[in-house]
């Protein structure tokens, strides 16, 4: 009890105003009674009122009774308490009164054994008086003639403020956030909170509303390049091994990078380059996720992520950029109120890109909350496989089973960015391979040995029912692996196979130098070995897919947010290297990989990497889309209302010289886009065809950022393609012409716009772009 009094002190001492204090000696004086006096209680009346009392002194088996009714008196008062607390139009001295009353009427008789019991209700005593007292705080705020002014607007602009304000009186309590910006209880609190914080509730005419100053962005900077990776270094902190792989990555590859930026530097002739604040989210490799990575680096696990992970940080440190890296819930810092996300973030948001993965999108919606709607337009997601428009839209993938685990999250297409160029609706990020000096390729074409293979495997299940083609290629050549292992030798690999354990990197390029052939079995899909060991002088020898592996017949696909078809191991080494440097046959054809063997031992390629894949095309590609692309700012309209060619065939598209193929007009009247208009080339599709095909088939490649400009119904007209009538649709493969009914079809909402998907009703309008020179992600006028 002497605790409980001593809590009750401390408490009481907080209170300003003296009746709180009157409540105070009421709980004394209550506990001191009862243990002074040795025990005389009176009990009520049945009829009387539950304050009433009476002086009589009772002992032996009357004393029970008495418990049981005292319990009952304390449970009365509770009532009471609980009804006073909800008084919204009682004067706090009234509330007050009342409340002390009911303790003073209390005279005491003997209960030794209930005053534990009795001290805890006291407590909940106090937690009721708690609540007075933050409903007096609240009235006090709003005494200054406002009182009556906090009943529940009726506005149809704002339809959802009712309910929103029942919402608040049941679950105000729910996430802390809400007393973070002021909520107490009081409905003036709520509509405070619902007209200034949220949206959901007009502005109220007695609020101060200047009160909150309008805060003005930070003034820009130019981003200058750096050679000094030692800050970026100090940023990806330690404590994991994936992070150890990432740092020794960065350092081996640091002269390179820095070369590159003076390249890029000198191709810009110093043109002005804004510095932008970024954080970077590896949600991957945090604990919450549950960081499978980290302790399969030194045991042959995958390093595809963390190659590309490592070579992003690398390109916005040399950009110049002012970056922060999270690998932990911990080191998230949005400005986000506390509490559980229900509150928007009212302040601005502390970045102007985030780059982030699937993982880290996921936490950071558990901790944004509301505000990830409104500022997921600075968001770029890593994404290797790439996600489609039609797995992007929540609502449109739940409605035509489009929906996965991933995908819809109803960003934009291009906020999503893959390891290689497969998805055009997707923004191509890469990685690089190391770059050899002339020194170096000389030494490599020296060196190299004519009948030595190195095996894409560090797996032992990767070998396993390889043995009919290995016996195949070892009658020709001597095999090598690097296939992980503890203390035996993995039986999944044949014994006439040279086996060197998990190698570290500098040790892998050594062996791939002296290799002429380096062998997929398949599986991993699309990492950045084969182009480092083509970039080393090695020619790839990769399995044909037949029929190609996608989410419909492959469990590895199934469930990711896309539809496209993989070919081969490597599509991209298929497509975009090829032949010499990459050869791609049906495996099971047991003469077809024979002939292959003995034409890759006659035949001598040079090393060869790709311009995209360098240090300095990435850096070109990145700071193009850090400069450009911007999601976060309403498009112009269009068409322009004033626009010359509307309803004016072929409108502001003109045939190209020798070709069938349109392009924009140039006189026609130009919007701001990126890529520009000037790199604009449109045509239709052949029914069943992708954009994506079509514009391949025309050596040009699929621009998503440009479909708006061909959303139109001269677009039609323009090719050629005579409407019945113009519908415009939710629907991924629109815009769209079907033949059989001559219907033309418009695409409805933007974010649908896919140069991904097909069909053998329609032939599909397709917005092309040509490409620089060894970077299929920009266009000739992008830099």
């Amino acid at each position: 009890c002497l605790i409980k009094i001593q809590e009750s002190k401390l408490w009481y001492r907080k209170c300003t105003e003296w009746k709180i204090f009157v409540v105070g000696i009421g709980f004394f004086s209550l506990c001191f009674l009862m243990t002074s006096l040795g025990g005389q209680f009176s009990a009520k009346r049945p009829g009387d009122s539950p304050f009433t009392v009476r002086a009589e002194v009772f002992g032996g088996q009357e004393s029970r009774g008495v418990l049981r009714k005292i319990s009952d008196m304390l449970e009365v008062i509770m009532k009471r308490m609980d009804a006073l607390s909800k008084l919204g139009n009682t004067t706090d001295n009234h509330r007050l009164d009342e409340l002390s009353s009911a303790l003073d009427r209390i005279q005491p008789i003997g209960l030794l054994e209930r005053i534990q019991a009795i001290a805890q209700n006291m407590s909940d005593m106090a937690v009721r008086v708690e609540q007075i007292l933050q409903r007096s705080i609240a009235s006090d705020r709003v005494r200054d003639g406002t009182l009556g002014q906090c009943e529940i607007p009726k506005d149809p602009r704002y339809p959802d403020c009712p309910s929103k304000m029942n919402w608040m009186r049941a679950r105000w309590t729910s996430d802390p956030c809400y007393t973070f910006y002021g909520v107490d209880g009081s409905d003036c609190s709520f509509l405070i909170y619902l007209s200034e914080v949220e949206w959901f509730c007009p502005p109220l005419a007695w609020r101060n509303q200047t009160a909150t100053p309008t805060l003005k962005p930070p003034p820009k900077r130019q981003a200058v390049f750096q050679s000094d990776i030692g800050a970026l270094l100090e940023q990806v902190g330690a404590g994991k091994e994936s992070l150890s792989f990432m740092k020794r990555r960065i350092r081996r590859m640091a002269a390179q990078w820095a070369s590159a930026a003076r390249r890029l530097d000198d191709k810009l002739r110093n043109h002005w380059r804004e510095q932008k604040r970024i954080l970077v989210h590896v949600g991957f490799l945090t604990e919450e996720s549950g960081d499978v990575f980290s302790p399969k680096v030194l045991k042959g696990g995958p390093l595809g992520e963390m190659v590309q992970w490592a070579d992003i940080l690398t390109a916005l440190h040399v950009l110049g950029h002012n970056l922060k890296i999270s690998v932990s819930l911990k080191e998230l810092s949005l400005g986000v109120p506390p509490g559980r996300g229900s509150c928007p973030l009212t302040e601005p948001l502390p970045f102007d890109l985030i780059y982030t993965d699937y993982h880290g999108l996921k936490q950071m919606k558990q901790h944004m909350g509301l505000s990830l709607r409104k500022h997921k337009c600075h968001i770029r997601v890593i994404d290797t496989f790439g996600t489609e428009p039609a797995y992007n839209h929540e609502e449109y993938a739940t409605r035509h089973g489009y929906r996965t685990n991933w995908g819809y999250w109803n960003l934009h297409g291009q906020q999503y960015m893959t390891m290689f160029p497969h998805t055009p609706d997707n923004s191509f990020m890469g990685f690089v391979a190391e770059e050899l000096n002339e020194t170096e390729r000389l030494n490599i074409q020296r060196n190299k040995v004519n009948n030595m293979a190195v095996v894409y495997g560090k797996e032992a299940s990767m070998w396993k029912g390889k043995e009919k083609f290995l016996a195949i290629l070892n009658r020709y050549m001597e095999i090598h692996g690097t296939v992980y292992y503890e203390t035996q030798r993995p039986p999944e690999v044949p014994a006439f196979v040279k086996n060197h354990g998990l190698l570290p990197q500098q040790e892998l390029q050594q062996l791939l130098r002296k290799a002429k052939l380096f062998i997929g079995f398949g599986f991993p899909y699309e990492g950045p070995a084969p182009l480092e060991a083509i970039a080393n002088g090695c020619i790839f020898l990769q399995p044909k897919f037949n029929p190609p592996h996608s989410s419909l017949n492959h469990d590895f696909f199934r469930g990711k947010p896309t539809s496209r078809k993989v070919s081969s191991q490597h599509p991209y080494a298929e497509q975009y290297i090829g032949r010499p440097h990459v050869i791609t046959i049906d495996f099971n054809n047991s003469e077809e990989f024979d002939a292959a063997i003995r034409e890759i031992m006659r035949i001598n390629v040079e090393p060869f990497l790709p311009y995209e894949y360098t240090c300095e095309g990435m850096l070109e590609r990145v700071h193009a889309y850090i400069q450009n692309q911007d999601f976060c700012s309403p498009e112009a309209p269009f068409p322009p209302v004033n626009s010359s060619w509307l309803s004016t065939p072929p409108g502001p598209f003109v045939l190209l010289p020798n070709s069938s193929i349109l392009t924009w007009a140039s006189n026609a009247s130009s919007c701001p886009s990126w890529p520009p208009l000037s790199a604009l080339r449109l045509l239709a599709s052949l029914e069943g065809q992708s954009c994506v095909t079509a514009c391949q088939s025309a050596a040009l490649i699929c621009e998503p950022a440009l479909y708006r400009f061909i959303n139109i119904k001269e677009a039609f007209s323009a090719l050629d393609l005579q409407c019945d009538g113009v519908e415009s649709e939710m629907n991924h493969l629109f815009p769209a012409f079907s033949a059989e009914h001559a219907e033309c079809s418009l695409q409805q909402d933007p974010l649908l716009f896919s140069c991904a998907g097909s069909s053998a009703k329609y032939q599909r309008l397709c917005p092309c772009r040509d490409y620089r020179n060894g970077q299929v992600a920009l266009c000739r006028d992008c830099l």
